[in-house]
This record gives C-alpha cells, structure tokens and sequence, in this order.
C-alpha cells in the first residue's frame, strides 16, 4: 500500500477480505453444536461426547479493566458497560445524583449542559444482551458464527467475513444508542443539555461517527495548538462534527479548543482558531482553562492552552475574546452552504477519511463539502422540485458522492435510486452486493437488479454518465468536471498571490450571504475574491474591531468580484445583504504618507518583583531576549516605553489622519499619547489613531508591551539565573513537548508616524 492507501484502510475492514478456504477447512453450521446448556453452575462441562473428533470452543468474556482517567481518587472507577443502555443509564443518573441534590432549584438551570469528553476508554465488544442485540437488529440468531470472532471460517471465508460486518455495524450502533443517547435522554429529561465529543479522534471504538454525534445537543470535535499535522487528525474530527450538526439540524458546532499548548499570544490562538472556524467550528471550550483554585503565577492548566486569570496579559484579553465571540456569533447565523455531500462507509467503524487519507473523489478547489451517514440518508434527505439534496431543516446540497466500495445494503441502495429518480445527481460505483449476512443471498440478487436498472452499463472506465428518472447517476469522472456540466461555478474563486492559502466559509440566512475569509500569510493582502452572489452589494465586517465599512466590487452574471484587504494573518466577514443599485462600485482613494520614523533613544521602565531592573536605556529597538541583563532577558509581564515625539505643524491638516504604527510587537501593546489611552493591538497591523490626541510640538508617548510567560519560566528553569520570580511550585511546571525557545518580546518597529487622506 501507499502510505494514504494504509492509512485509509487503518479501521477499515472490507478492503481486505478473509481468503477463500477449502470447505473442509471450514466450519459448517450444521456440524455445530451449542454446549452452553450442558456447563453447570461451576462453569464444567458435562457433555456426553458423540463418537469422532471434535474441536470444542469456549466462548467468554470479561471486564477490559479500564478505569476512567483522569480522575480524583473519590470519582475513580471502572468504566461503565457502554454496550448495555440499562447500565449506561443508571450510571448517569448515579453520577448526577449528588450534584442534583446538592444545586436544588438550581439544577438545569443555572447547571444547564454536562460535557462528555472524548472516548479514551479503550474497547468493548461485549455486553450481557449483545446476542439479542444482534438478532434484533441483523434479523438472524448470531450464535452459530460465533467462532468466526475467534479467527475460525464459519461456512466460508465470503459468510464469515459478512458476518463479522454485521457484527462491527451492531457494535457501531449500541455504541451511539445504548450509551450516548442512553446518557441524553436521561439527561434531557432532568432538563439538562449534552456536549459530548462522542466520540472524537482515539479511534478505539467501532463507533458510526455521525450517529454518536446525533445524540449530543451540541456536537463537538477537538483541535490543538501544537499538535502535529492537526489537518491529518483533528481536521476530519472537526468535519465530522460540523456535518451532525449540520446533518442533524443542530445550530452549534462546538470544539474542545487549544489543548497540548502553552502560553501562546493571542495572535497564535488567532491564526489557529480562524483556522477551524472556517472547518464549521462556531462555539469555542477552552480547555481546562477554568482550573485556577491559586492565584499563583503562572496558573495551571492540564494539556491546554493558558487562558485564565493568571497570565501575563489577563488584564487585556477583552479585545481577543470580543474577536472570538464576535465570529463565533457570525457563524451561528443560518445555514452553513455547501455544494456536495460524501456518504459515509455504512459498516463500522463509519468515520471521516483520517490521517491523510483524503476523499474519493476530492472536492475540488473552490467548492465545500459535507458528510452523511446512512441514518442522515434513509430519514432526512430528500429531492427538491430543482434536483437539490434537501434535508428538513433548510440544509442542500447539489450532489451527493457514495463511498468507494462495491458494497450496499439493501435500503440503502433503495434510497438512492428512489433520490435519483427524483432527480437528484449522484456519483459513485454501481454496487453488485451486500455487505452483510442478513439476507443473504437473496439480498445480493435484489441488489444487482436494482443496481443495473440504475447504473446500466457504466463501468466508471469508459462509460461514465447516465440519466434515470428526473436525476442522473455519474461514474469515474473528476467533481470538477461534473459540477462544470451542471455550470455550477466556484462558491469562492480567487488569485493566490505570494503561495498563500486563503481560508473561507459560507453561511447563507433568509436574506443575506456571509463569507467569512482569512489571509493564512504573515503578509498584508489586498485580494480580489470572487464570490457566487449575484444582485447584492457587498460589505465588509472586521470581527477584530467590530468595524464595518463599504466594499469595491464589480457583477458579472452571477458573480460578484470584492477587493478585500486583509493584514497580516487578518480575516473579515463578506457580508451581502442589501440590493446592488449599481453593478460596481470604486471607493475613493487612500494615500498613506510617513511623516516620521521614532528612532529613539528610548527608556523602558519594568515593574519591581518580575526580575529586571527598575529601567533601562536603548539607544535602539531590540527583543527583551537580546539585552545581557538576565533579568531583561526572560522577563514576563507588562513593561513601558517612554519618548517625546516632537510634532511639526505641517503634520496637523484638517482632511488628514494621523496614525502611530508600532511596527512589530511582541505580543500585546497600548498605547497613551499625553496621558490619554489611544488603544490596545492585540495582533498586526498595530497601528493607532493618535488624531485626537497628538498636538503640536513636544508630546509625551507611552508604550505598553506585555508578552507572555514562556521567558520567565525558562529563566526560572536555568541553573545559572540566581534569581527566580514565579511562585516556588512553578519550578514543576513542564512545557507540553520539549521547552520552547526564548520567545521574541517587546517592541521592535520601526515605529512611524503616518497621515492618511482619502481623496
């Protein structure tokens, strides 16, 4: 295999089939027979034993032993049986018991939702009612196949491998109904709500991804900061949480947000989290960022990010959080847009294609994607009077894509010809049989017959395309060549300029389209993106300051082409709501003059008890890093520039701004020009308005910079630095990973003094 090709078929079972075997190598059903009633109390077997040679086979099963982790000592124990919907359910309401009783009134009220973390329990494959589990829901008695799950050949290689799908897919099922919606309903009837992973990226459970997040009120997936290649592990888990959310009528996608990280600035948790926001997230969990019983520095957390009281720059977190909240209510608004929809592998596990091993065939560039499970297919979609996928809460789709296998259950393959003849566009191989025992083989007969008055004669090699009823099905073609036949244009097009990458969204209400883009580089852009929107005159919303203002822009049929300036790592909401008078529009010119360049010297004063000395002098701008006083060196917290800035008159015109740009900051500055505070930049540009207060000749400037603790912590940590800072416990904090290098800190510039006029 090739690396994605293993890694694709890591948990997945069908691509490698049993190999055939002999009959006599077999077991053949007939030949079986059941000892259970001949063991006695004592577990013996008493069998008076037919004249030949018999194998006998014992069957049991035990505790996996896992304990749930971590945990205090008062809350350790063993991991509940999540096969078993009695056992789940009374474990839930045993665990909840004692904190109903002791909020009153207030339980489901101001205790609204329980969190269920992701699966970390090991795996389970039994439970005490498991075989009539089974026969419940495959419809036949599993017992005679049993010996198939101890690696024998029951009848043969193609029966047993049928019945162990159907074995997995049981699994799969108890897993999502008898222990995550056990849990929920429960629960929804106290009156509380569930955010549940359910059952996130560990893949130790044959879990159907989508239907264990059916049950949570809010879905979640997990992201991290440093973890490696997040878009081979995390990427997926976020996917897959958006798409219950969206399969399943749910308006929030939430994340387990920032874990494995450290004390990153706001401008990193930026770059990350605009990242999977533009994946469906729109509600942010902070991980364990809460856990502050001390008011020691630095703070602790458990493998996450710090974002508490605690750190450097608590005090000046507002305008950060104001950001996140700001688009995390943007994206809760209507619905997501998406023009194609991938069905999930129907046996179990059914998941998200991880770990690289991408789609087949890929979403081409410019559209976006969903995923369903066989659930979401047979009980929520439908076709629209326009051939669209549609599902009862306004969600559509333009195409729907099978998985790439050659197998399909009976009302499964029902469903899709029933969409298709409805006129829906469906791309995927013709399957030629069941996956599974149930039925068999008659199924399989069934199967075929309905197969080939969908697909025909295509073959996906050299016949690719046919219609059947008011839809088509399609075989072997690229999607970008099948969204061109159905003159579907790009949802968002645009000039990549510099290799960078540009991250988007798309949300559509009653009334309006929102676009929400970031620019993935570390350079300002000023980007032409073309959007399919026609008629609407478009706007842009800065989330950062809440700002909103006019747009360039120009229709052409039914697009619509906006320039879209965005700094460094900056994002904006593309906001079409109101008609378009006019099918363009130029917006006045923006001329930036610099009138000056603060090249010091400059006197930067540090607060007693953090380590550096009272002040210090610099003739020039350097990191803090630099400096050979170890106490400037590692230094963590807030430190003060101070100059005079001497302000000719010709700077002060009455149709002209007058902007301080700082240059690089590391990580968070405020500025005050004469005693009066003209802002706080949290992430590039860090740039100030100072019309208001910058006056003609001598004015006192003051610059506030605080960086994070990562450099107070390795001074602390060095042998040679005699005086340490943090609380004594801090020397027991560990870095999540190897120790980071000294971090940049500080204000570095240039800094300049610019006048803007709009012409």
């Amino acid at each position: 295999w090739e690396e994605k090709a293993g890694f694709r078929h890591l948990f997945e079972y069908e691509s490698v089939p049993t190999p055939p075997v002999p009959p006599e190598a077999a077991i053949q059903p007939e030949d079986l027979v059941d000892l259970t009633p001949k063991m006695n109390e004592n577990g013996h077997l008493e069998w008076e034993v037919p004249e030949g040679d018999w194998n006998i086979l014992r069957i049991g099963f035990s505790l996996t032993g896992a304990k749930n982790r971590p945990a205090m000592p008062t809350g350790l124990g063993f991991e509940v049986d999540k096969l078993s919907r009695e056992y789940s359910e009374d474990y839930i309401r045993q665990y909840m018991r004692p904190i109903a009783e002791a909020l009153g009134s207030l339980y489901g009220k101001t205790l609204r939702y329980v969190l269920m973390d992701s699966w970390e329990a090991g795996m389970q494959n039994w439970t005490d009612q498991l075989p009539a589990e089974f026969e419940r829901r495959r419809g036949y008695n599993p017992k005679p196949y049993f010996p198939a799950l101890a690696g024998r050949v029951v009848e043969s290689a193609e029966v047993s491998d049928r019945f162990l799908w159907d074995f997995r897919r049981t699994l799969a099922d108890l897993f999502a109904e008898n222990h995550y919606g056990a849990i929920s309903g429960v629960l929804r009837k106290q009156g509380i709500g569930l955010y549940g992973e359910a059952s996130g990226v560990s893949l130790e459970i044959l879990e159907d991804a989508l239907l264990c997040k059916k049950f949570m009120d809010i879905p979640m997936g997990e992201f991290w900061v440093h973890a490696l290649h997040p878009e081979l592990m995390y990427y997926e888990d976020i996917r897959g949480a958006a798409s219950a959310a969206h399969g399943y009528g749910k308006k929030i996608v939430a994340a387990e947000a920032f874990t494995g990280g450290g004390y990153e600035s706001p401008l990193t948790l930026k770059k990350v989290a605009d990242y999977w926001f533009c994946q469906g997230v729109n509600r942010l969990v902070f991980h364990t960022s809460a856990h502050q019983p001390l008011d020691t520095k630095p703070g602790n957390t458990m493998v996450g990010t710090h974002l508490h009281r605690n750190i450097t720059w608590a005090g000046q977190a507002r305008s950060f959080i104001d950001y996140l909240a700001r688009v995390s209510y943007m994206l809760q608004q209507g619905l997501y847009t998406a023009d194609i929809v991938y069905l999930l592998n129907e046996g179990a596990p059914s998941t998200m294609p991880i770990w690289g091993a991408g789609l087949e065939p890929e979403p081409p560039e410019g559209y976006d994607y969903d995923y369903i499970n066989t659930d979401v297919l047979l009980n929520r979609l439908s076709v629209n009077i326009n051939g669209d996928l549609v599902l009862p809460d306004g969600m559509n789709y333009r195409i729907l894509v099978l998985p790439p296998v050659d197998r399909m259950t009976l009302p499964v393959l029902e469903k899709v010809n029933q969409l298709v003849k409805n006129g829906a566009t469906v791309i995927g191989p013709k399957p030629v049989a069941s996956p599974g025992l149930a039925g068999y083989p008659e199924a399989d007969s069934d199967i075929q017959t309905l197969a080939a008055g969908l697909w025909g004669d295509l073959d996906g090699i050299s016949r690719f395309r046919r219609t059947a009823g008011r839809g088509r099905v399609i075989w072997g073609l690229p999607l970008s060549d099948v969204l061109a036949s159905m003159q579907i244009p790009k949802d968002v097009e645009y000039s990549r300029p510099l290799d960078m990458n540009l991250y988007w969204t798309h949300r559509r209400t009653e009334d309006c389209e929102l676009y929400f883009v970031v620019n993935s580089s570390e350079l300002s852009q000023n980007m032409d993106i073309r959007f399919r929107v026609n008629g609407k005159k478009p706007e842009l919303w800065y989330p950062d300051s809440g700002s909103r203002r006019s747009a360039e822009y120009e229709i052409s049929g039914d697009l619509t082409t906006v320039s879209v300036p965005l700094s460094q790592n900056g994002s904006a909401f593309v906001v079409f709501r109101d008609m378009a008078e006019e099918s363009s529009q130029i917006l006045p010119e923006t001329v930036k003059t610099v009138l000056d360049t603060i090249t010091g010297p400059w006197n930067l004063e540090f607060p007693s008890g953090l380590g550096a000395p009272d002040e210090i002098h610099l003739e020039t701008l350097e990191s803090w890093t630099a400096h050979p006083d170890t106490g400037v060196r590692y230094f963590s917290g807030t430190a003060a520039y101070l100059i005079t800035i001497d302000a000719p008159e010709n700077w002060f015109q009455a149709d002209a701004s007058l902007i301080l740009d700082l240059g690089r900051v590391m990580d968070i500055a405020e500025v005050y020009v004469n005693g009066e505070k003209a802002g706080l930049g949290w992430k590039p540009p860090f740039t100030f308005d100072v019309t208001a207060w910058l006056k003609p000749g001598e004015n006192r400037v003051q610059i506030r910079v605080t960086n994070q603790w990562t450099n107070r912590l390795l001074g602390d940590h060095e042998p040679d630095v005699r005086q340490k800072v943090l609380s004594p416990g801090s020397k027991n904090i560990r870095f999540f990973g190897p120790p980071p290098p000294l971090q940049e800190s500080g204000l570095l510039g240039p800094v300049t003094v610019i006048s803007i006029k709009t012409w």
